[in-house]
């Protein structure tokens, strides 16, 4: 089945990430633009965040469920109705076949037209997405779209036993990546996108400096992509799947 099929019209959008704020941090004035315009999108968290936080007396599930919480406020400030959590350990996150097998389930339910993720390679130019467990949802993303969702035997149980067909997402925006290709103007969108950010109370509460943080590398990210001075950009490498060689899909 394409994933260029939409009965009703609209954009789905599928956002994959390793921890909740993930996705708020470097993509929310995309994903803010994108629902404006009349996009449906998803978040799927895959762990419950129990990792972060600045309190180590909190215990972790109280964390975790604090997290959850969070996310879900901050996804529907920018126009985010769905939600969903695979719950795995933060910090122990692995790109093994039962996690891709999560995210191709998850893919062949929503049946995006567009999927964001984070990147598997090392930004070295930015210390906080060397963070193992965004490299391994990168990895495990990449594979799930690329070719497992779309590959009737890549687990044909969820064909077979849950009715879940093939599904082909064209278009994949990567985040964090050493080559970003693209940058999408956000300065419409930054309001929303700050206050996302801290909708995360737990992890953005003691950042004094966080809309001057933010601002800046949003800026930073306009100039690199020759905007207009005084403009704002989040960053991603667009990926086509559907200009892979001929004989590569299933």
């Amino acid at each position: 089945m394409s994933g260029t099929d939409s009965p009703d019209g609209a954009l789905r959008v599928l956002a994959v990430a390793a921890h909740p704020d993930d996705t708020d941090f470097t993509a929310g004035g995309t994903v803010a633009s994108w629902t404006r315009e009349g996009a449906e999108v998803t978040y799927l968290v895959l762990t419950d965040g129990s990792g972060g936080g600045e309190d180590p007396a909190v215990p972790r599930a109280e964390l975790a469920a604090r997290r959850e919480r969070e996310q879900r406020d901050a996804a529907a400030v920018l126009g985010v109705k769905d939600v969903l959590f695979l719950g795995h350990q933060d910090g122990m996150l692995t790109p093994d076949a039962a996690l891709r097998r999560q995210i191709v389930r998850v893919i062949r339910q929503t049946r995006p037209h567009r999927a964001v993720i984070q990147s598997p390679e090392i930004n070295w130019a930015f210390l906080p997405d060397l963070h193992p467990d965004h490299r391994a949802a990168g990895e495990a993303s990449l594979a799930a779209l690329y070719p497992d969702a779309r590959n009737p035997r890549a687990f044909p149980e969820l064909l077979l036993e849950e009715g879940l067909a093939p599904w082909s997402v064209p278009e994949i925006w990567v985040t964090t990546g050493p080559r970003p290709d693209t940058r999408i103007d956000v300065t419409e969108t930054f309001e929303q996108k700050l206050a996302a950010l801290r909708a995360h109370v737990s992890q953005t509460a003691h950042r004094d400096r966080l809309r001057e943080d933010v601002h800046a590398k949003l800026a930073g990210q306009a100039a690199l992509g020759r905007l207009a001075a005084g403009r704002l950009a989040e960053a991603f490498q667009v990926i086509r799947t559907d200009a892979a060689p001929p004989g590569t899909r299933p």
